[in-house]
């Protein structure tokens, strides 16, 4: 089975312009994405797929590999799409985020381990959370997942409801994951995605994988117990260069 790895990568953001070249500690990020990326045991090839001339020089300058592509990707998905429009023969394609400079490797593995299993056609990863606060916010995407942990539901609020218990003892009383933002596709199931016309839930809620849910298709999950920090302000660097020196 042959795998691409993606990883998209923009110049402009609205928090953080330019945050795939900040350096951390000596690398840029988009650096140790990629090198991180390249220790996957189960990756054929890994590209960085952007639209800005210094990310795709600069990815060049280190040894990797890059290709420009269009600057009206909403998000990586579509990224993801330009890409294997242009790179053939490739069975499964994941997409790995770019601002997650410490992305590990057995992550990325763990979700790909999911296509030895013929019938999955798309995975991503899931990690269990414990606490209140998480449940309540926005921004930590809930996933409800079936008995053979195919995802029912994605939402920004707290899901599973328990009815009669105050929320500080939800938690105690069923099991809450969160979603990890690693996706991977077959090359053929992402074709389809593609093409698909956009819903009212994904609207809604802001999350493109229920489009995929609303047209019948399963998402696949694996259980994490790794979260790694990732980079939206400046302020996040800081976070990240503690977790490499605690590392060393």
């Amino acid at each position: 089975m042959k795998i691409l790895g993606i990883i998209p990568s923009r110049y402009q953001s609205s928090r953080f312009p330019g945050k795939p070249l900040v350096d951390i500690a000596g690398k840029s990020m988009i650096q140790r994405v990629y090198e991180q990326a390249k220790k996957s045991a189960l990756l054929t090839d890994v590209v960085v797929a952007t639209d800005d001339q210094r990310i795709f020089h600069h990815v060049l300058s280190f040894g990797g590999k890059a290709t420009m592509t269009s600057t009206d990707h909403a998000n990586g998905t579509l990224r993801c799409g330009e890409v294997i429009s242009k790179e053939t023969g490739y069975d499964v394609v994941i997409n790995i985020q770019g601002d997650e400079p410490l992305v590990k490797p057995e992550q990325i593995d763990a979700v790909l381990d999911l296509f030895n299993r013929p019938e999955v056609e798309i995975g991503t990863v899931v990690k269990r959370l414990h606490n209140v606060a998480d449940i309540e916010n926005e921004n930590r995407i809930k996933v409800v997942l079936d008995h053979a942990g195919n995802a029912l539901y994605f939402s920004r609020s707290a899901i599973p409801f328990v009815q009669g218990k105050h929320l500080t003892h939800w938690p105690e009383s069923i099991s809450y994951f969160k979603h990890i933002g690693i996706y991977a596709w077959r090359t053929e199931t992402l074709k389809k995605l593609l093409l698909l016309p956009a819903t009212e839930l994904e609207k809604a809620e802001s999350l493109e994988q229920l489009r995929w849910l609303f047209y019948g298709y399963k998402i696949a999950t694996v259980e994490t117990h790794i979260e790694t920090p990732n980079v939206d302000t400046p302020e996040d660097v800081t976070a990240v260069i503690r977790a490499l020196n605690e590392n060393l």
